[in-house]
C-alpha cells in the first residue's frame, strides 16, 4: 500500500473514531495535499492556508521562546479547526463540529498525526534506500510513467537556486 493510501485510510479510520470531524487533511508544511478527507471545503485552499497559518504559528513560537511548533487550535462560532505536526515536514488539520470534545479532539489529532509523521518517514526512508537514478530515467517499478524532465535555463551566475521553506521546529532565516 502506498503511503499516501495508508494516511487516507487512517483519515478515514479517525473520521470513524470522531463522528463530530467534519473534514482531516494531511499535507506538507509547504502547502501540498498528500491526502483528504473532506466535504463541502477546498481541500487545495485549506492545504494552503495551513501552510500560511504554520509559518506565523512558527514565527510566534520563535520569538516568544516557546520551542517549536506542536499544534493549533481555532474556535469560530461553528466549530474547530485543528492543525498537529506531522513530523518535521508535514500538518495534520481537522475540522469539527462546535459540540466536539475539544480534550477527545486533541487525543485523537496527535495521534493520528504521530502516525501520519511515522508513515512518511518510512516511505522517505524506503526511498533514500532506493538507488539513484537520472532524472527521466523510468522508474524501478514496471509501468510507472518516467520522471519529468524540466529544462534548465541559466541565471545569472549560471546558477539554478531554489528558495526553501524551514520545515517545521526549524527558525526562519531572512
Amino acid at each position: 500500500m502506498s503511503a499516501e493510501a495508508e494516511i487516507l485510510d487512517e483519515l478515514h479510520r479517525l473520521r470513524s473514531r470522531m463522528p463530530q470531524l467534519t473534514g482531516a487533511l494531511a499535507a506538507s508544511a509547504d502547502g501540498l495535499v498528500l491526502a483528504q478527507d473532506t466535504r463541502g471545503v477546498e481541500p487545495e485552499g485549506v492545504a494552503a492556508l495551513t501552510a500560511a497559518a504554520l509559518g506565523i504559528a512558527l514565527r510566534l513560537t520563535d520569538a516568544t521562546g516557546q520551542g517549536g511548533f506542536r499544534e493549533l487550535l481555532l474556535r469560530s462560532d461553528r466549530g474547530y479547526v485543528a492543525t498537529y505536526a506531522a513530523g518535521p515536514s508535514a500538518v495534520l488539520t481537522l475540522l469539527a463540529e462546535g459540540q466536539v470534545n475539544v480534550g477527545r479532539l486533541h487525543l485523537e489529532g496527535r495521534r493520528s498525526s504521530s502516525r501520519v509523521g511515522e508513515l512518511l518517514q518510512a516511505t522517505a526512508r524506503v526511498s533514500a534506500q532506493q538507488p539513484d537514478r537520472p532524472r527521466g530515467q523510468p522508474s524501478a517499478t514496471p509501468g510507472a510513467p518516467p520522471l519529468p524532465v524540466r529544462p534548465t535555463s541559466p541565471r545569472a551566475g549560471g546558477a539554478r537556486t531554489r528558495s526553501r521553506r524551514p520545515a517545521a521546529g526549524e527558525t526562519p532565516t531572512t
